[in-house]
């Protein structure tokens, strides 16, 4: 069966803000971090979000990887730059992350405007 990514990452979104309401402190640092870390400097945005991406399939996450297609749409990059970085993670992470490249590569054409996952 087809992962949803949409419906992944709504279903962390919901429990994240009721973790966030029992240890906000802990769970804002996260966030200043996240912020701090994706911020562009020598990198731009866009390749943090196809690099996070490439870590969410390595380590195969299901969710780090819904939220990391969503931010590789959002910064603008396109499904050919999407399976480049796929490629480097399949390198490293073996025959698993085959199949988390795979699914990356669905949650992105999930989270793309309609017709631009049609392109390649």
């Amino acid at each position: 069966m087809a992962k949803d990514y949409r419906e992944i990452t709504a279903g962390i979104d919901e429990y994240a803000v009721k973790l966030k309401a029992l240890v906000p402190e802990a769970l804002g640092a996260f966030g200043q971090l996240s912020r701090a870390a994706q911020a562009p400097g020598a990198l731009d945005h866009k390749t943090k979000e196809l690099v996070a991406l490439a870590i969410s399939v390595a380590i195969r996450c299901d969710g780090c990887i819904g939220y990391h297609a969503r931010g590789a749409v959002r910064t603008g990059a396109t499904r050919q730059e999407v399976a480049e970085i796929l490629a480097v993670a399949v390198q490293m992470g073996g025959g698993p992350s085959v199949n988390y490249a795979a699914d990356a590569l669905r949650a992105y054409d999930q989270w793309a405007p309609p017709g631009a996952s049609a392109i390649a």
